[in-house]
């Protein structure tokens, strides 16, 4: 399994989004499409960027009764990206059922993996909030065990987490990682972070950088920043 900066394309439009990818001559990053994107431009957004070569992580965290998300993931394998996911909390019967949905005819299926806990989740705020008791370290293992249980092949989780994830469920089981700032520049809302070398050390996947690319002075040199301290 290599390893891979994915960039978190969290653009308001499709143009934005292309205005940013054409400054990338040279590579075709893996980018990430999220919710304000998706929803915004539609599939369409996800045929064109996959046209120009780039690999996708369709990142829309889908969480609902088993048999809409069995039929939602059904029609999301239909759009050829590369990885998509959902939220663990929706239980291993969920998860089953997106594995079902997202499995085509002749057996192939994009990545799947779970959400464990949003880098912006906090053990205070899931324990005050969500009443949650186990300790964050305990609850994100636990997920990450009903992921694999469910036959899902990774688990996006904070680059803090991932060598607990592989202790627990196994080198091959993949951690997909946001969360991930450069060590002099700012954390922004996310409370559980790390820079591209450490998360290297810890055992990520890959990496998942939004703004330290996007809003940089000189994407494309950020993001060779990147590549360089996480893949070497």
């Amino acid at each position: 399994m290599g390893k891979d900066v994915i960039i978190a394309c969290d653009f308001a439009s499709a143009e934005e989004t292309f205005e940013f990818l054409d400054r990338f001559t040279e590579e075709k990053p893996f980018v990430k499409i999220g919710m304000e994107l998706y929803y915004a431009e539609g599939p369409s957004i996800v045929k064109e960027i996959k046209k120009r070569g780039h690999k996708i992580f369709l990142d829309l965290k889908l969480h609902d009764i088993p048999n809409t998300v069995k039929k939602s993931m059904s029609v999301l394998s239909k759009l050829d990206v590369d990885m998509t996911n959902l939220h663990a909390a929706g239980t291993v019967d969920m998860m089953k059922a997106a594995v079902e949905g997202l499995t085509r005819e002749d057996g192939t299926r994009p990545i799947l993996i779970a959400v464990t806990q949003l880098t912006s989740t906090s053990e205070e705020r899931m324990q005050n909030e969500l009443l949650i008791n186990a300790s964050i370290n305990d609850t994100i293992v636990k997920y990450a065990q009903n992921t694999k249980a469910a036959g899902l092949d990774g688990v996006v989780c904070s680059p803090l987490e991932a060598g607990m994830v592989k202790d627990a469920c196994g080198k091959e089981f993949m951690t997909v990682t946001p969360g991930v700032r450069f060590a002099d520049g700012e954390v922004g809302d996310q409370v559980r972070v790390t820079t591209p070398e450490k998360a290297k050390e810890i055992g990520s996947d890959y990496i998942v950088v939004g703004r330290p690319i996007t809003q940089a002075s000189d994407p494309v040199a950020a993001y060779r920043r990147c590549v360089a301290e996480f893949v070497g």
